[in-house]
């Protein structure tokens, strides 16, 4: 097993290597996702930007079901990662079978496997730009250590967003927020596409969407945006990871 000090040295690294011009905000916030469950051992993560009319909006997720978790908790009105980002403190709930301020939410969360949760603030010059949704199949809180490191992932996550320019003005930030939640959208749209053309589900289509950006050294959401306008069929796309999605387009 590669100790966790190195693995989350090497997902520091990873994300900023990406930290570059025309950066793919998407992109990049979903490797974040995917490297905090693997580095943190947590079953789930998930998180959110708030967008220029001021609600929150899901912009990554580590697996589909955390996905259509988080829609729930915006739908529902309440959930951890919104009190977080209406704090912009930490919020924790060791044990989600306990009644607890998420009367809706918490039966959700738990039907999805999921018994603990911790949400943590991304912030921008003490302005809360989005939160960070770490979930767990097991009742009981993160070790500091885990907390500390999930919170440099955020911040780095941050850092990203602002293109590493610490001085960026607020105009330019909302305009890179907008940016990603319409480019969020598109993906969306394309994945429902390609799950039906290739009869997979929406996880498999997004790893084939994912798979073709980085195999073309393309942005996602130009790929997402091809296959909505008919340039880039989904039978032009390789199978997802686990040989899955063989159907037809």
């Amino acid at each position: 097993m590669v100790p966790r000090e190195s693995r989350l040295a090497r997902a520091l690294v990873e994300l900023a290597d990406t930290l570059v011009d025309d950066f793919d905000v998407v992109e990049l916030l979903t490797r974040l996702t995917d490297r905090c469950v693997e580095v943190l051992d947590v079953g789930a993560a998930g998180l959110m930007l708030v967008g220029t009319d001021g609600h929150l909006r899901v912009m990554a997720s580590s697996s589909e079901a955390m996905r259509v978790l988080e829609l729930f908790e915006l739908q529902a009105d309440e959930g951890p990662c919104l009190d977080c980002f209406a704090t912009g403190q930490a919020v924790v709930n060791d044990d989600l079978t306990l009644d607890g301020p998420w009367p809706r939410f918490a039966p959700h969360a738990l039907a999805a496997g999921f018994r603990s949760a911790l949400a943590l603030p991304m912030r921008l010059r003490g302005t809360v730009i989005g939160a960070l949704n770490l979930f767990h199949t097991s009742a009981g809180g993160m070790a500091e250590d885990d907390v500390a490191a999930a919170q440099a992932l955020a911040d780095v996550a941050t850092i990203a967003i602002l293109q590493h320019r610490a001085a960026t003005e607020a105009q330019v930030l909302s305009e890179q927020l907008n940016h990603a939640l319409n480019s969020r959208i598109v993906i969306e749209q394309a994945k429902g596409m390609v799950a039906e053309r290739r009869t997979v589900d929406m996880e498999d289509a997004f790893a084939m969407l994912r798979g073709h950006a980085r195999n073309q050294n393309l942005r996602l959401a130009d790929v997402a945006g091809a296959v909505i306008d008919g340039t880039l069929p989904a039978s032009a796309l390789g199978n997802a990871p686990d040989g899955s999605g063989t159907g037809g387009a």
